[in-house]
């Protein structure tokens, strides 16, 4: 996977505590950030979370975690960006809490929503977070509890896998240990020893602070795509074309990416047909959808490649396309491009037809960044 963005290398968190006293000051990250004091008086189920609530606890993680010598002995900036997953790993509960008609009280879908919130947390960071880094936090706090809900899954090596692929699983451990740790609740020794089993089994699968190895791209881009694979079988290559599918904000230069970088291939673009068929932005696009479709499949049939040009900020539409491109035995790649949002704004705003500004807007908080477990290829090309 290629990410290219142009910003220095050094990033610390603010109030990330540092040697000799490793000193938590607290008072002055609530005074800092708004998202902190939006945790105060958010319910947790205390059977699980006895501590009190979702403010109180995300305190209790970070003391945790300060207090962890693997930790401690980790590189500055690895430190600062476990520090702002714990900080951050719960951001998303007090809208996805809700108590349940048994009583008990659940926040289903926190994780993932909180991944996309981080994001846009520190992307309003002056300067903005280097994309990687700040990718590797939202990774972290949508994976955290993977270590303690391992077991549970219908396939276990392939969910450490894929995780190995956009994040250290190590980082995982340390967070989801401090998640325990700083809670109350009965069965704390029981999920520690899960954690500590989950660090034995992705050492065992290679994936423990690296990403997991294949044989080749089209090999792993096989595996994500079966239920029971075996991540070391070489794989043959029998991709006949390939598809190159933008991915980004609308403003985000994908047209002009194109035209500098592919301007011999065809391209089927979403934007054009939406034009040609007078249909707007915010009516129903199903029917530029099924044109597009009919439109890549003639290309895939007669073995031409050619460029999908959409803004695909959703993982379940990528892999839509994806699942349609793969049964022609096409080759993937994913061109991902990000600018700021104000800088898509301000573009969209002189285009001859722009999108809706609340539409953009819609499409950002609900942004998946493609990662290398969808494609053979993924391009991440960002400038803050």
């Amino acid at each position: 996977m290629t990410t290219l963005f142009s910003q220095s290398q050094t990033w610390t968190f603010p109030f990330c505590p540092e040697p000799p006293d490793w000193f938590l000051d607290w008072g002055s990250i609530q005074n800092h950030f708004d998202w902190i004091q939006n945790l105060e008086g958010c319910q947790q189920d205390p059977i699980y979370h006895a501590e009190g609530d979702v403010l109180i606890h995300t305190k209790m993680v970070c003391e945790a975690l300060i207090s962890s010598l693997n930790w401690r002995q980790l590189g500055v900036q690895e430190r600062s960006m476990l520090f702002a997953a714990a900080l951050l790993h719960d951001v998303a509960k007090p809208a996805f809490t809700k108590i349940e008609e048994n009583g008990r009280i659940s926040s289903k879908g926190h994780a993932r929503q909180g991944a996309r919130m981080v994001r846009q947390i520190l992307s309003q960071f002056d300067p903005p977070v280097q994309f990687s880094i700040r990718e590797t936090v939202c990774a972290i706090v949508q994976f955290g509890s993977l270590p303690i809900w391992l077991l549970d899954k219908p396939n276990p090596q392939q969910s450490v896998i894929k995780a190995s692929q956009v994040v250290r699983c190590d980082f995982l451990a340390l967070l989801a240990e401090a998640d325990v740790r700083g809670r109350e609740c009965s069965d704390r020794q029981e999920i520690l020893d899960k954690i500590e089993l989950f660090r034995e089994f992705c050492q065992e699968n290679n994936c423990l602070n690296s990403p997991r190895q294949f044989p080749s791209a089209h090999s792993r881009f096989i595996y994500f795509r079966k239920d029971n694979g075996n991540p070391d079988a070489e794989m043959f290559d029998d991709t006949k074309c390939e598809v190159v599918l933008m991915s980004g904000l609308p403003g985000s230069g994908k047209d002009y990416w194109i035209k500098e970088n592919l301007p011999s291939l065809p391209v089927i673009s979403l934007d054009a047909l939406r034009l040609e068929m007078n249909i707007s932005p915010e009516k129903n696009q199903s029917a530029i959808l099924d044109k597009a479709k009919q439109r890549a499949k003639e290309y895939l049939r007669s073995r031409t490649s050619f460029v999908w040009n959409a803004t695909n900020t959703s993982k379940q539409m990528r892999q839509q396309l994806i699942d349609l491109f793969a049964a022609y035995n096409a080759r993937i790649r994913i061109v991902y491009l990000e600018v700021p949002l104000e800088e898509v704004l301000r573009r969209n705003s002189s285009r001859n037809a722009p999108v809706p500004e609340a539409v953009i807007r819609k499409l950002a908080e609900r942004l998946d960044i493609p990662d290398i477990t969808e494609a053979h290829q993924v391009d991440r090309i960002v400038n803050n």
